[in-house]
């Protein structure tokens, strides 16, 4: 595993979404839920769809294209049509920056 430090903790607001791009990886949603900080892959696995322009609410996020929705913390499908969870990853906190493991590519 390689730990990939991406930004400070204060630059997402709680219960926003962000995406961000590393080499050799697909495009990965950062989310920010109650300080807590979770990711999974960035495409809907039911259209192609950045989840990252998805809305937030409570623990799930809303594809902007079909409305349906998965859990952020598990990336499993919880609102139809989408049925194949997303990819999740681990972050980390420390020192106020947020950081993603990756198996290495």
């Amino acid at each position: 595993m390689q730990k990939v430090s991406l930004f400070p903790t204060s630059e997402l607001s709680e219960n926003e979404v962000r995406l961000v791009e590393i080499d050799g990886y697909p495009p990965i949603a950062i989310y920010n839920l109650a300080g807590d900080f979770f990711a999974t892959d960035d495409t809907c696995t039911h259209g192609n769809a950045s989840m990252s322009e998805g809305d937030i609410d409570g623990d799930e996020i809303y594809c902007p294209f079909h409305m349906g929705a998965f859990d952020i913390r598990t990336g499993e499908a919880t609102v139809p049509p989408c049925v194949t969870p997303l990819k999740t990853y681990q972050t980390e906190v420390v020192d106020q920056m947020v950081s993603i493991l990756l198996e290495k590519a």
